[in-house]
């Protein structure tokens, strides 16, 4: 076949692929191997990018996982859509793809993932430098100043940057390395100002305390939620647990009152993993119904009088009792719900 042809019919045009996609698929090579190489490289730059990012020990990691990210997500572009339709299930002479369904999407969710990750990591890097240069700015006024209202100026500055660090999320390498270095710059400011400092740092901690645990509040009104969000809102009542307990007990008045505070929390922090696993398992059993079906209408033969009736009714019975596992209050319940009733239905009918 001239090269000409070849490279018409292999260009990423459906209406002509998919005549030679159903009957001389093995013309459509050169571009199922372009494809499969772009899927492999995205593949692999994913798993790079994932190790970088989520065990991240410098700042430089983050910069290399999110180089990582961008060529991942170039590669996922250069797989269109409708290439499922199209690809072959089996191999051609020496050549085995690894291009799959689930593979490509599970890889588009893990860098959606990364390039949010590399985000907020990027924030909390940008919050930790401006804290730092804060506290530094206010350490070099309060040993300058001559005047008390110049002191006390360099004072609140100080407490702002320290409760800037606070602020920093702990799930981010910023938030830390801020916590790994929050004590001994709170140790400073205490040797530095003097004990009447501390009062005035429980009550920001508190605060802090309350603003994380009221939008962990707000997070979670109108549920369900997804497993990501719930995961999200638990941080939140955690970052809040988190300040409450860098009260110390020799602070009496705040101690008793982040112990109050800290009973409050920890159980809508309870609530909201009942809910965390509530959904997780949801989807799961969702899911396995899902791959139930897709099984059973494949082993539906072309012609009826071959059909196993027996069969067919205990794998309708597997997917109602999988899909009867999804609970009320879940993002999955309303689909598995439509699809309960259409087993039901077809179970029935048999």
């Amino acid at each position: 076949m001239p090269v000409g042809v070849l490279w018409f019919i292999n260009l990423p045009y459906p209406p002509i692929r998919r005549p030679i996609a159903r009957n001389a698929p093995i013309l459509l090579v050169p571009s199922y191997a372009s494809m499969d190489s772009s899927y492999r490289q995205a593949i692999s730059l994913t798993e790079q990018a994932s190790q970088l990012i989520d065990n991240a020990t410098a700042f430089e990691d983050i910069d290399l996982g999110a180089e990582k990210v961008e060529q991942a997500q170039a590669n996922l572009d250069r797989l269109p859509l409708w290439i499922w339709d199209e690809l072959p299930g089996r191999r051609y002479w020496w050549y085995d793809w690894r291009l799959s369904y689930t593979g490509f999407y599970s890889a588009r969710s893990e860098v959606g993932r990364l390039q949010a990750k590399v985000f907020q990591e990027r924030n909390a890097q940008t919050a930790l430098f401006e804290a730092e240069q804060t506290l530094d700015r206010a350490k070099q006024n309060y040993q300058q100043a001559n005047q008390a209202a110049d002191k006390q100026a360099a004072i609140t500055e100080w407490r702002v940057a320290l409760n800037q660090l606070e602020q920093i999320s702990s799930q981010t390498l910023a938030g830390s390395i801020a916590q790994q270095r929050s004590n001994p710059y709170q140790q400073e400011f205490q040797n530095t100002v003097g004990a009447a400092a501390g009062n005035e740092q429980t009550e920001t901690l508190i605060r802090a305390a309350r603003q994380f645990a009221w939008q962990a509040a707000q997070a979670g009104q109108n549920p369900p939620h997804s497993v990501e969000k719930w995961r999200q809102i638990e941080g939140l009542w955690q970052e809040a647990i988190q300040r409450l307990d860098a009260i110390p007990a020799d602070n009496l008045a705040g101690y008793a009152e982040a112990q109050q505070l800290l009973a409050t929390y920890r159980a809508s922090q309870s609530q909201i993993r009942v809910r965390l696993q509530a959904e997780q398992e949801a989807v799961l059993n969702f899911q396995e119904a899902q791959y139930k079906i897709q099984a059973l209408l494949a082993s539906i033969p072309t012609n009826p009088d071959r059909v196993n009736r027996n069969a067919m009714i205990s794998q309708l019975q597997g997917i109602i009792h999988q899909l009867e596992r999804v609970p009320n209050g879940t993002t999955v319940y309303l689909e598995s719900q439509a699809l309960l009733l259409s087993a039901k239905n077809k179970l029935n009918q048999l």
